[in-house]
């Protein structure tokens, strides 16, 4: 019989805050009531994950997660018309928009080749702009769920996007008003939203029309050589781009200029540049600067890079600027006169000069922060008045903060002289207690798997495994190991000084702690009959602790209390650093892996040498025993997993395990199966944690899901249950599910993926060498699995439905060749048909179709042949023919005539059937056109008549309808004559 084995899956991910990879938004509490008690929402990417917290009590009230996507979350923003729409971005080029009511994908899209960088919204929230590391940048329509197109020129990833409002230039047509009414320029000026502002990597920065897709400027941003951020005003009128060595280049904007530019139709040669350099200021800060953020309502900005300071600038009003420059002309005549030169007399305003970039940004503030900033975000509410400023910052090192700072109102306000007065700032909130601040290295589960212990530098952290809260939080040294001792009361730790730490997780207090040895302790593990441990250092030594409780006088009492202490009974001396070890379950042996790349295996009773195993590379960083004591596993720094036999120290097997070293290796302690005593799991710095089967040397499983290096790992005492830690600041659980594992179905699988991904890569290669270099703009088109298995299945539906089509128009055709009222037995049609309830062919195909998801559709029409064309059209005929979604049947006809222009103009075969599509399509159009005149005509009368009924008139023909008071301010009215 097949050897099945229980399949692990991954469950729910905890320990993360937030990643270091995606930027962070804030937005406000929705309370019902007027006042706003809370301090808003934070949403935030995490690996995978995007994670709602609520900053004031560090409470998670959602995350958002796609059971489908790996790929870890790199850039977030808001719509600003629809705040409960966001678009996350993908490391692997998708694009998801999420609903925060209900916490599901609205659309995806997918386009680029790499990771997202940058996403926008327009203010109306019906397009959305994507820039990516593959250097383009892409223009998707939400109403339409498909991409327009894609703008290449960048040579470097795209490092901000912004999209330019400006004025309607001209008099158009109002869609808002009556037919008869035209919108004039000097009226309340409307604003739209055609030209982009694209920052990269590459030093340059671009304004693109979005109209007709081109570029229209293109200048150099940073003398620096690389551009990392963008920053606009509110007012649209200037931003600043940021490079390296703390450069900042301010530019202004001259939106008049693009108006024009637009109104001309490119016809007329600009006269002047849209963007103008006006300087460069210097940060503090010489790193690079990642992050450029006005704030909405007043004025200030926060500059930040990648150190552990946001600066904060100011933006002086025109008074302010005017008083500077007086006093600026005062010391330049006081300095003259001291020199002795004679200066002309200055009488007016004009001698003042024209102000620097340096007299209107002043250097406000530096906020130092917990960590390095990711990035920053101004928090804006009702709560908020002109006398503070508030900001959110998500770090690097898993932590979310808010900071409250002194304006420069309020300090001319507390403070007579300004000069004295000095800007302050107090952080208010933070969201820390949900993860650590540093790499997780030691992790451990109580005897009955109910609690998990996870140390850190400097924190020790207990966890409830059923609900993955944080149950304590205790500042610790550099733990390097730990162990719950009998009892699961008390945790012990390891620390990389030498010393020994006693927990007590009930009352959150250090027990104890002991000098154990000279050098940092590697490992530990506690005896099979609980009542000593065992230490490993760098020192070059084990020491063996026995536990004893010891009656301990309350100090100012004469009570005593009793308390646990580590006495120190026998010590062992290896000429090797010892990196790992542990006892064997049946007591007799303890195995040690020293410096050496060896394992050496000592008698535990009288510490005699029994074994030596040699074979490894690189030292071995872990080992565990069987439950059975039959089979040793250690894992090591040469990437390899070895299996040896306990009774003669031979190696049953070395496994290529993984693709870097290999940190952490562990048999299940107590089976329930007698079959899963040499099931073996591995942890290692590629990420992934993988099954073995230590009998038969095959591997199980291959869990992948971590996103950085997995520093620990532990097993539950029975395998249900496996945690891993990672460098990405994440925890995982790895629980037994409902599915078996067969060996060969896996490896079929994991086959298949990599097949399925060189094909992937395969078609993504082919389709960049059929993009024509030096084009600007392109079509926004990505081949991937998915759209390969949608192009099949239209293929495979309409090769069914043809024949189907076929053979039941031959059947009609012979019924009408009969008289009527002759039976004929129906042909016999495939199955399919059949069993989906005796569903038409078209109707099957027109299912087909409507399964793909819109914003996939064109990339799976790009895997249809061309032989197959003269079936789709024939379909798409009778689609419109007899009104079955004819907008999608026309979208594929319209989409498949821009691909496959030229062979259609050379083919003979094709033009019957397009002259029927032709003909089905104006016919459906006819009767639209029909439908919206017949409506716009009743919507004309209702019109007509509610302004009848609002202005009292009773309607006679003559009667002026369009009057000055109708039009509005900055309407001009055309009398036409009303014959009502």
């Amino acid at each position: 019989m097949v050897r099945s084995y229980r399949k692990y899956e991954a469950t729910q991910t905890f320990g993360t805050v937030c990643t270091a990879s995606s930027n962070s938004l804030w937005t406000p509490s929705s309370t019902t009531t007027t006042r706003t008690t809370g301090a808003g929402k934070a949403y935030v990417g995490a690996n995978e994950d995007v994670l709602c917290w609520d900053i004031k009590t560090s409470e998670l009230l959602s995350k958002w997660h796609d059971s489908d996507n790996r790929s870890e979350v790199t850039c977030l923003t808001q719509c600003a018309v629809q705040p409960d729409l966001f678009a996350a971005g993908y490391n692997d080029g998708s694009i998801r928009i999420w609903d925060s009511l209900s916490g599901q994908i609205v659309v995806a899209f997918n386009g680029h080749r790499s990771g997202i960088t940058q996403l926008r919204f327009d203010r109306e929230g019906a397009r959305l702009v994507s820039g990516s590391r593959d250097t383009d940048i892409i223009a998707w329509n939400l109403l339409s769920e498909q991409a327009e197109f894609r703008l290449r020129g960048h040579k470097d990833q795209i490092t901000g996007l912004e999209f330019l409002q400006t004025r309607v230039a001209g008099r158009r047509q109002s869609p808002h008003t009556d037919e008869a009414v035209d919108v004039a320029g000097e009226g309340e000026e409307e604003t739209e939203e055609k030209y982009l502002i694209s920052t990269s990597k590459d030093a340059l920065v671009k304004i693109w029309d979005l109209s007709s897709p081109h570029c229209v400027e293109t200048h150099v941003a940073q003398t620096s050589g690389e551009c990392w951020a963008l920053g606009l005003s509110p007012d649209g009128v200037g931003c600043i781009t940021a490079g390296n060595d703390g450069e900042l280049r301010v530019w202004r904007l001259d939106l008049d200029a693009l108006a024009d530019l637009s109104d001309s139709g490119g016809e007329d040669k600009k006269r002047q540049d849209v963007l103008q350099s006006q300087g460069i200021l210097h940060r503090q800060g010489k790193d690079r600067t990642i992050g450029v953020v006005f704030h909405p309502k007043q004025d200030y900005i926060a500059v930040h890079g990648s150190d552990k300071a946001v600066e904060l600038w100011r933006i002086r009003g025109a008074d302010e600027v005017h008083r500077h420059m007086q006093r600026k002309r005062r010391r330049r005549r006081e300095k003259a006169a001291a020199a002795g030169e004679a200066l002309q007399p200055e009488t007016d305003d004009s001698t003042l000069g024209t102000p620097e970039v340096n007299d209107v940004f002043v250097s406000y503030l530096i906020l130092r922060t917990g960590g390095k900033v990711r990035s920053a975000n101004w928090i804006t509410g009702k709560g908020n008045s002109n006398k503070t400023l508030q900001l959110l910052v998500a770090t690097t090192n898993n932590l979310l903060e808010t900071y409250t700072i002194t304006s420069h109102r309020a300090l001319e306000k507390s403070s007579a002289t300004q000069k004295e007065a000095q800007p302050d700032y107090n952080r208010n909130f933070t969201v820390e207690l949900p993860g650590h601040r540093t790499d997780i290295r030691t992790l451990a589960l109580s005897s009955d798997d109910r609690m998990l212990a996870s140390a850190s530098n400097g924190q020790l952290k207990v966890w409830n495994t059923k609900t993955r809260s944080c149950l304590r939080t205790l500042d610790c040294g550099q733990a390097l190991c730990s162990a719950f001792l009998p009892g699961d009361r008390i945790v012990l730790l390891g620390t990389k000084s030498g010393e020994l730490e006693m927990w007590d997780i009930s009352t959150s207090s250090l027990i104890d702690k002991v000098a154990a040895h000279e050098g940092a302790i590697w490992a530990m593990a506690v005896h099979p009959d609980g009542k000593s441990v065992v230490t490993g250092s760098a020192d070059k030594s084990a020491k063996f602790w026995r536990f004893d409780v010891v009656e301990e006088e309350i100090p100012g009492t004469r009570r005593t209390t009793q308390r646990l202490k580590l006495t120190q009974t026998r010590q062992l001396k290896l000429a090797d650093d010892i990196l790992s070890l542990g006892f064997s379950p049946n007591h007799r042996l303890l195995a040690l892996s020293t410096l050496d790349n060896t394992v050496k295996i000592f008698f535990t009773d009288t510490l005699k040498l029994f074994l030596t195993l040699y074979g490894h590379k690189l030292p071995v960083l872990s080992l565990s025993i069987s439950s059975d004591s039959k089979l040793i596993a250690t894992s090591s720094a040469d990437k390899n997993v070895r299996i040896w036999g306990l009774d003669f120290g031979d190696c049953h097997k070395a496994f290529f395990a993984h693709n870097d070293s290999v940190m952490a290796v562990a048999f299940i302690p107590h089976p329930m199966e007698h079959d899963e005593r040499h099931i073996i799991f591995s942890a290692s710095k590629d990420g992934v944690v993988k099954s073995w089967d230590g009998d038969k040397f095959e591997q199980i499983q291959r869990l992948e899901g971590h996103k950085g290096e997995v520093w620990a790992m532990c097993v539950g005492r029975t395998g249900e249950l496996v945690v891993s830690a990672s460098h990405d600041r994440s925890m995982r659980f790895w629980e037994v599910g409902d599915d078996l594992v067969f060996l060969e179905e896996e490896r079929e699988r994991e086959l298949e993926e990599v097949y399925e991904g060189t094909l992937a890569r395969n078609l993504e290669r082919d389709a960049r060498d059929e993009e024509l270099e030096g084009e600007e703009v392109g079509v926004a088109t990505k081949q991937t699995i998915s759209t390969l298995t949608h192009g099949e299945k239209i293929v495979e539906a309409l090769e069914l439905g043809i024949e189907d089509l076929r053979l039941m128009q031959a059947y009609e055709r012979e019924l009408s060749n009969h008289p009527p009222g002759t039976k004929i037995a129906p042909p016999q049609r495939n199955p399919t048909f059949l069993a989906l309830n005796n569903i038409s062919a078209e109707t099957y195909v027109l299912q087909t179709l409507s399964r793909i998801p819109s914003s996939a559709l064109n990339d799976a029409l790009l895997v249809i042949p061309f032989s197959t064309l003269p079936t789709l059209f024939t379909f798409s005929q009778l689609f419109l023919e007899k009104r079955m979604r004819p907008e999608l049947a026309w979208r594929v006809v319209y989409f498949l005539l821009q691909v496959h222009m030229r062979q259609i103009v050379s083919s003979r075969q094709l033009k019957p059937v397009l002259e029927g599509v032709l003909g089905a399509y104006e016919g459906w159009q006819e009767e639209q056109r029909g439908v919206l005149g017949f409506n716009l005509a009743g919507l004309g009368i209702m019109g007509r008549e509610l302004r009848e009924v609002e202005s009292g008139g009773g309607g006679y023909v003559g009667d002026e309808v369009v009057g000055e008071e109708d039009v509005g301010k900055g309407r001009r009215k055309r009398a036409f004559g009303n014959l009502a």
